[in-house]
């Protein structure tokens, strides 16, 4: 339903944050009123993140009905808005995206990205498709405000089941990238055709290598990816592109 743990990250700790000026709280205003006033005829959940303190400024109907919160009470929740409700393994893929935003001169600037929320429609996470961009700046041309329009995707959808695929291979990508980096190049060969489904003495006949090594290589292959069945090799196989 929503968006962006990113300004938490971004900008760094509470102790950086400064107040808002008057011409800065009055810009703030005028803005958010803009926004609230067409804000629920969108099909979408629409937010406002105030980048001086790191939370909510705005957010639609919609939005907060999904949260069962009111405006102010999450106004009040600050940066743990977003520890709350959002997952933090998707932030590492786009954080890096919104700060490049942030640090951009183009008003027209746009960052879309996928993220999992969790709404009292769902304890679970819900993927939903978010798109942000800088809503104002003041007059050093410094963000002071983002503006997020989030849609959910819809589970029964077979797009979704694709993204989610995807989306799940990219965190595996992530995660066990350093462990993937430790193998050497015939590691990598043999892990290749394990997971095409190729037996020892069919990989020793097309490496010309010995069984033994194959199985030594195979032995190597799960201590070092902490892979406990062909399964999980087969993951890696897949997430880094060898089949």
């Amino acid at each position: 339903m929503t968006v962006t743990a990113t300004p938490v990250v971004l900008l760094g700790p509470p102790n950086r944050l400064l107040p808002a000026t008057a011409a800065q709280q009055a810009s703030i205003g005028q803005a958010v009123a803009e926004v609230a006033a067409t804000a629920d005829l969108h099909p979408g959940v629409t937010i406002v993140h105030n980048l001086l303190t790191d939370g909510v400024e705005y957010m639609s109907r919609r939005g907060l009905e999904l949260l069962q919160i009111s405006l102010p009470a999450l106004q009040a929740l600050g940066g743990d808005y977003y520890q709350r409700f959002f997952n933090p393994v998707d932030a590492q893929d786009y954080m890096p995206r919104v700060y490049e935003m942030l640090r951009s001169d183009d008003p027209m600037c746009v960052v879309s990205f996928f993220q999992q929320v969790r709404t009292t429609e769902n304890p679970e996470y819900t993927w939903y498709f978010s798109t942000t961009r800088v809503l104002l700046r003041d007059a050093a041309r410094g963000p002071l405000l983002l503006i997020t329009t989030a849609s959910p995707i819809d589970p029964l959808h077979h797009v979704t089941h694709k993204v989610s695929r995807l989306l799940e291979e990219n965190n595996f990508l992530r995660q066990h990238a350093p462990r993937f980096a430790s193998l050497t190049r015939r590691e990598r060969e043999v892990l290749r055709l394990l997971a095409l489904g190729h037996t020892a003495p069919q990989i020793g006949t097309e490496l010309f290598l010995s069984t033994q090594t194959i199985e030594t290589h195979r032995r190597n292959l799960r201590q070092k990816l902490r892979a406990e069945s062909q399964f999980e090799l087969g993951q890696y196989a897949r997430a880094f592109d060898l089949i």
